[in-house]
């Protein structure tokens, strides 16, 4: 950990600057790069004529073309420098972009220029030879033998990405694994019959034995090494060439038979097996699809409270595969996780593999280090890490204009140095690297290995044996990116004192914005006046060292460290931190392994409590995140001063780790994703002038700002309530729910009194001018019922309250103007109305807590309720997002409706009800609908006249304010079946139950600049203006 300066300077040559500070040095480059493209041109036959002749260039049809691509040039680079997300500048922190490195810039100019396609050596005799070296100096890097002549050398290459790299790995694994079998039958089968008797191999269990008497696990289970030394083996003890073989191996290779045909040759029943954590990328299931294995082959292993693959669970599926005599293609470490930066424990998935090939398992181990794979320039191998205790450091004082460098954890640094035992690496240069996409790369330990996915053309393979484009997956492919990772990496250095020093400064700024992170809900300017509480608390994904010795949220012991960090770390200079070894070592203990922070807010309540409710802090969040980030085309990235961006943490992937972290969080821990926000640290420059303090002033005043959002929101005092009407013997009242809303949160079904004649008549007149309407096709009219003022709803409800409404018919007003896609209604025929409660048929609430997992499977529930002449329909919400589904006076077939009098009479006055469930609708298969009822489909299934197959039950449980979930859980047999059809009074809408009124605005737009592209088309015609 050094405080140096020059280092520094050093490292912010590398960048044209946040505010282009070193623009004029930069387009010193790239005149350079111009003058050479010139004089290269003009170099090339000398005595070739000029084609574009002064003259043409004069004409006046080449001057109005050049003058008009100017305005469409200088239009298109306005465009794009507005409404680009500026990842260049240090208030980006979300996904994995930043200010690219100017060598990786120059390289990638430069090269593009002439446009080289690495696919073949004859288009590109240069940048193969940069490709070549751009692997071998990752290769290096990683402890890969790249020298000695006596041992299998390593080789990389560029590809488009991490996930082509991953595909191409899974490609390597599968074939390799499928070699001995095609190797087998050739020998049995075929024309390498006479080397039967004589040829001999090594069991993974070091016997030698005839290849041929070799078992089917033996043939599966091969080390690596030793398939990959088949082919050499032959040509020495037979003299069989790698030609011959090839050709005598083409029927029974996997690429030309497939998987299937030597599946059933050999007897395999069981899929060989993937193995990588259930938070791994999506390359790999995709991969594994793509390359015909299936992604069910890919075996999820559970990870540890740190995001870690859990080694405990690994070890065991690795020996319930010995056992089963399943086989292995590979296991998967993740070296930098996407979501929380986490290096799995390599080190000890190495000596597992050598553990299990004792037994006579083997398998690959490939490390997907698309982000952490540049991190392994950070390590200095000639010092051991040793950690210390922290010191409490002193009073404030102004920055001194510096950023120091930080190490890696020493778990981290270990499982790095491991890397040089994986068989093959993928790493990313367009992440870590700061290299221009498209930039990833796949190193592998033995080079031999590409020869597994070689694929060869006549017109491709003329020239060099190392014409790299036969490798791979790609086709064509930029030589531009070869050049660009091979340039910066020369320039920068992949040593500490390179790319090390540079993610060692954005290490530092990661760990510092860890400690705001953790001392956050401490600050005093986060308590709230009213209950001297803090409006939230911020957790990071990373716990303290108190939480990693055994104490909880509620110890004091872990707001003490809270409060340390706070008085003491958040106010030391860069300068004293770097000169303070061991605070330098306390703070890199913060944050994750490679500078991502994952972290979880939770808004306190104004009694003081926090929130317990998973789905109420998720919108909390999301609320936070949507301000700092761009969420549709129309945004305006410079409006944005801090750009943050999410995750989430799914219980199915993440398991006791999500649960754990809603715990540490004060929610109640369940099966439902938690939303996490995250921030990635590449800049060097954040912590500089104490810039990082301004960032998260601004970040904590958005989140106190969202805390009285979400707090209102949540709120169960009064708010208007409305109602849909049922019936006319019988008056009853549907609640019209919202997820969105405190109060909103129930489905209540009430009958009441109308308490006067008066009301009653014309209550009765307006419901028949209601369905006079719904005949006249108006299928969005209903009759509501709204409280005159602000209610307390459950208050009125649960005392059986008498309240002042207004009743009216309820359509949509199709003439007027509409903001956005949500239907626009007016009242009509409204007049006053007293009602009183006379029972309630069901108030249930509608919590995140309170709602099931999943949607019904087998059918489509609705409550029933009414009387004996009169029946009325609600659905059931029994989860999140769901559509309002209602229908009053429905037509039962006379068997079904005379089966269920008695009982819908009898259960009403037991306080219990009915259930209907239409059999031919299976709720789940129908979900989502959409969020817009223009959008609903016209001819939904739910629809006045449509009949229907139901079945009717008992409501399982007894009391109308039961609460859920597993509401249906103990639904009994069906008291009756038959036929329904519905009359005219249906209600569909989507819309109320997403009703947020306490959502934040998105502002209006002042113009679509998309169609301001358009104008670039009129420009080059000769129509349009220089103006931008």
């Amino acid at each position: 950990m050094s405080f140096d300066k020059n280092f520094h300077q050093i490292i912010s040559s590398y960048f044209i600057g946040p505010k282009a500070e070193n623009l004029e040095f930069f387009k010193r480059n790239v005149n350079r790069i111009f003058d050479e493209l010139r004089d290269t041109r003009l170099g090339y036959h000398t005595l070739d004529e000029k084609f574009i002749t002064e003259e043409i260039q004069n004409s006046a049809p080449f001057q109005n073309a050049t003058k008009n691509f100017e305005k469409a040039v200088a239009k298109a680079a306005h465009l794009l420098g507005k409404h680009s997300i500026p990842f260049w500048s240090p208030r980006y922190q979300g996904h994995m972009c930043t200010d690219l490195a100017a060598p990786g810039i120059l390289g990638y100019f430069m090269t593009m220029l002439y446009n080289p396609n690495n696919v073949a050596l004859e288009a590109s005799p240069f940048t193969t030879v940069t490709e070549l070296k751009a692997g071998q100096q990752l290769c290096k890097m990683f402890g890969y033998n790249t020298t000695k002549k006596q041992d299998t050398l390593a080789w990389g290459h560029i590809t488009a990405d991490g996930t082509i790299a991953n595909l191409e790995s899974i490609w390597v694994a599968r074939n390799l694994k499928f070699y001995p079998l095609a190797l087998y039958m050739a020998i049995k089968e075929d024309a390498l019959w006479f080397i039967a008797d004589s040829f001999k191999v090594t069991t993974c269990l070091g016997d030698e034995k005839p290849f041929k008497d070799f078992s089917v696990w033996e043939l599966l289970n091969l080390k690596p090494e030793t398939v990959l030394g088949l082919p050499d083996a032959l040509r020495k003890q037979f003299g069989i060439t790698g030609k011959y073989l090839e050709g005598v191996l083409d029927r029974y290779n996997i690429q030309t038979a497939g998987k299937d045909l030597l599946e059933r040759y050999f007897g395999i029943d069981k899929p060989i097996k993937y193995f990588a954590s259930k938070t791994r990328h999506y390359s790999w299931p995709k991969g594994a699809a793509i390359a015909g294995l299936g992604s069910g082959c890919v075996h999820g292993i559970e990870v540890d409270l740190d995001g870690h693959v859990s080694l405990e669970n690994l070890e065991q599926e690795l020996n319930r595969c010995l056992e089963e005599r399943q086989a292995v293609y590979a296991v998967v470490a993740i070296i930098g996780s996407t979501e929380e930066g986490a290096v799995d424990r390599l080190r000890d998935i190495i000596e597992l593999r050598k553990k299990f090939q004792n037994k006579g398992l083997s398998f690959l181990v490939h490390a997907d280090a698309a982000w952490g794979g540049y991190f392994m320039s950070m390590i200095d191998r000639s010092k051991v890490f040793e950690p210390v205790i922290p010191k409490i450091g002193a009073p404030r004082k102004k920055t001194e204009g510096f950023v120091p460098s930080l190490t890696l954890k020493q778990e981290t640094e270990q499982d790095l140095l491991a890397l040089k035992h994986a068989d093959s690496i993928t790493v990313d240069p367009h992440k870590a690297g700061y290299i221009p996409y498209p930039a990833g790369s796949l190193c592998y330990r033995d080079g031999r290995m590409r020869f597994l996915v070689t694929w060869s053309s006549p017109y491709l393979s003329q020239g060099s044996s190392e014409n790299i484009g036969i490798y791979g997956v790609e086709g064509s492919k930029p030589g531009a990116a070869a050049m660009a990772t091979w340039l910066s990496n020369q320039t920068i250095g992949l040593d500490p004192n390179g790319y090390g020093r540079l993610l060692g400064e954005a290490a530092f700024t990661s760990s510092r914005l860890s400690a705001h992170y953790a001392a956050m809900h401490v600050d005093p300017r986060n308590l709230d006046k009213n209950n001297n509480k803090p409006y939230f608390i911020c957790i990071p994904f990373n716990r303290l060292s108190s939480e990693l010795e055994g104490h909880g949220l509620v110890f004091k012991t872990v707001d003490e460290e809270r409060k340390w960090i706070h008085d003491n770390i958040l106010t030391m200079t860069n300068k004293e931190m770097a000169e303070n070894d061991q605070v330098m070592q306390y703070i890199r203990g913060l944050g994750s392994d490679t500078n991502i922070n994952a972290f979880a807010l939770n808004w306190i309540g104004e009694d003081g409590k926090p929130n317990s409710d998973i789905e109420e802090a998720n919108y909390f969040m999301k609320n936070v995140v949507d301000r700092l980030s761009v969420t549709d085309t129309n945004g305006k990235p410079a409006a944005i001063p801090l750009y943050l961006t999410s995750t989430k943490f799914e219980p199915q992937l993440y398991g006791k780790c999500a649960q754990h972290f809603m715990e540490r969080l004060g929610i109640d821990k369940c099966s439902q994703d938690l939303m996490v926000l995250r921030n990635v640290v590449m800049s060097p420059f954040p912590t500089d002038r104490d810039f990082i303090g301004e960032l998260m002033d601004y970040f904590q005043e958005v989140v106190r700002e969202e805390v009285v959002r979400v707090r209102k929101r949540n709120h169960p005092g009064e708010y208007p309530a409305e109602f849909l009407m049922r019936g006319t013997d019988k008056v009853f009242l549907e609640h019209l729910s919202s997820f969105d809303r405190a109060t909103g949160r129930q489905q209540i079904i009430l009958e009441v009194s109308l308490l006067d004649e008066e009301t009653k008549e014309k209550y009765l007149s307006t419901r028949a001018k209601y369905l006079a309407l719904k005949e006249k096709h108006h299928p969005t009219a209903h009759i509501v019922l709204r409280s005159s003022k602000s209610i307390d709803l459950q208050k009125v409800v649960e005392n059986y309250e008498t309240f002042d409404g207004k009743i009216s018919i309820r359509m949509e007003d199709t003439k007027k103007e509409r903001d956005s896609s949500k239907s626009v209604y007016k009242d009509t025929d409204e007049f006053d109305a007293r009602v009183s409660i006379k029972k309630i048929v069901i108030s249930r609430p509608l919590n995140s807590a309170n709602r099931d997992l999943e949607y019904p499977q087998q059918f489509m529930p609705f409550y029933l309720y009414g009387t004996e002449s009169e029946h009325h329909i609600s659905h059931m919400l029994l989860k999140s997002p769901n559509i309002s589904l209602s229908a009053g006076e429905i037509e039962l077939e006379s068997e079904l409706a005379k089966s269920i009098k008695q009982h819908l009479s009898d259960a009403r006055n037991r306080d219990s009800g009915l259930i209907l469930a239409l059999t031919n609708a299976r709720e789940a298969c129908m979900h989502p609908f959409p969020e817009n009822n223009k959008d609903l489909p016209g001819q939904i299934f739910f629809q006045s006249g449509q009949t229907y197959d139901v079945k009717v039950y008992y409501d399982p449980q007894q009391d109308p304010w039961a609460e859920g979930p597993g509401l249906l859980d103990q639904l009994g047999s069906p008291l009756a079946q038959g036929r329904m059809k519905l009359s005219r009074d249906v209600f569909v809408d989507v819309e109320y139950l997403r009703a947020d009124p306490f959502k934040n605005p998105k502002p209006k737009p002042e113009t679509n600049w998309e169609d301001k592209l358009d104008e670039i088309k009129a420009v080059l015609g000769g129509q349009g203006s220089s103006s931008s």
